[in-house]
C-alpha cells in the first residue's frame, strides 16, 4: 500500500470517528434537545386565580409567559380576592392565587390550600373614579357624603371595600352608597356606565380605564394600601410551570409591567 493509500484511508477513518461523535454531542447536548427538555419542564395549562384589579397587567404576563415558554399556556380567572379564595378552599382546579390582600389570601392559607408562604409581589392604593370632565366638582373624599351624589362602593368584604372603609374611617366619614359591588371592576363599571356619579376605585383601575373615566387623588388613600400577596397552591397540577409563572411576576420584567400599570413596589 502506497503512502497516499495510507493517508487517504486515514482520514476516511478519522471522518467516521468525527460523524460518530458528532451524532452522540447531538443526542445529549444539542440545542435542540435542551430545549425539548426544558419545554418538558415548563409546559402545560397553568390556571391562575387573581384579583380583579390585575386583570390588564396579568393577561400581559400571560402573553410573555407564553412568549417566553411556548410549551405552556396561562389561563385566568379573574374577580373579587374573597370569592376566588372561596372557590379554591371549595375545591376548585387553580395552580396560583393571587390577592388583593393579606387577608384573603390567609383564607387559602389557613385551609391549607396553598404550598409554601405567600410573598407579596405589589401594593395598590385608592382613588376616586368620576364621570369624564368631572362634572360634580369632586375633589376630596368628604365630597362623596354630598346629597344626591351616586356613590358607589366595593362590598365590604372585597379587599378594595375593605379599604376603602379604611380611608372613610381614617377621615371621619359616613357614606351610604347606592350599591356595592362584588368587585372593583363592577364598581368601576358603574361609573363609565354613568350609572354612578362617582366610585372608590384603585388607582390601577382608574389608569387602566383610560378617558372612560377621571381619577382623584385623596391624601386618605395612604391609610389603605393594600399589600397583594401571591401563592403556588398546593393542589396545581404543573407545579413548576405554575413556579415559573410566579417567578415572572416578580422578576425585573414582571414588576416593570405591574408598575406601569401603576402598581407600587412591594
Amino acid at each position: 500500500m502506497t503512502t497516499r493509500s495510507v493517508r487517504t484511508r486515514r482520514a476516511i477513518v478519522g471522518g467516521i470517528a468525527l460523524l460518530a461523535l458528532s451524532a452522540c454531542g447531538a443526542s445529549s447536548d444539542s440545542p435542540g434537545s435542551q430545549a425539548a427538555g426544558s419545554s418538558g419542564k415548563v409546559s402545560g395549562t397553568v390556571t391562575v386565580f387573581a384579583a380583579a384589579s390585575l386583570k390588564e397587567s396579568f393577561t400581559k404576563l400571560g402573553a410573555e409567559f407564553e412568549r417566553q415558554h411556548p410549551g405552556a399556556h396561562v389561563t385566568f380567572s379573574f374577580g373579587g380576592s374573597d370569592s376566588l379564595a372561596a372557590s379554591i378552599t371549595g375545591g376548585a382546579p387553580a395552580d396560583v392565587f393571587a390577592a388583593a390582600s393579606p387577608k384573603t389570601m390567609t383564607l387559602v392559607t389557613d385551609a391549607g390550600a396553598a404550598a409554601g408562604t405567600p410573598t407579596t409581589f405589589v401594593r395598590n392604593e385608592l382613588a376616586i373614579a368620576t364621570l369624564p370632565g368631572n362634572p360634580d366638582d369632586i375633589s376630596s373624599l368628604k365630597d362623596l357624603t354630598a346629597p344626591g351624589l351616586k356613590v358607589v362602593l366595593c362590598d365590604k368584604d372585597v379587599p378594595c371595600g375593605s379599604a376603602a372603609q379604611k380611608a372613610l374611617d381614617a377621615a371621619g366619614l359616613r357614606l351610604t352608597p347606592v350599591s356595592y359591588e362584588q368587585d372593583v371592576k363592577g364598581a368601576l363599571m358603574k361609573v363609565e356606565l354613568d350609572e354612578a356619579d362617582a366610585a372608590v376605585v384603585y388607582k390601577t383601575d382608574v389608569k387602566a380605564a383610560g378617558d372612560k373615566v377621571q381619577g382623584v387623588e385623596f391624601p386618605e388613600s395612604a391609610d389603605a394600601i393594600n399589600d397583594y400577596p401571591i401563592a403556588l397552591l398546593k393542589n396545581a397540577h404543573h407545579t413548576e410551570t405554575a413556579q415559573a409563572f410566579i417567578d415572572l411576576v416578580k422578576s425585573p420584567k414582571g414588576q416593570k409591567i405591574l408598575t406601569d400599570a401603576g402598581f407600587l413596589k412591594p
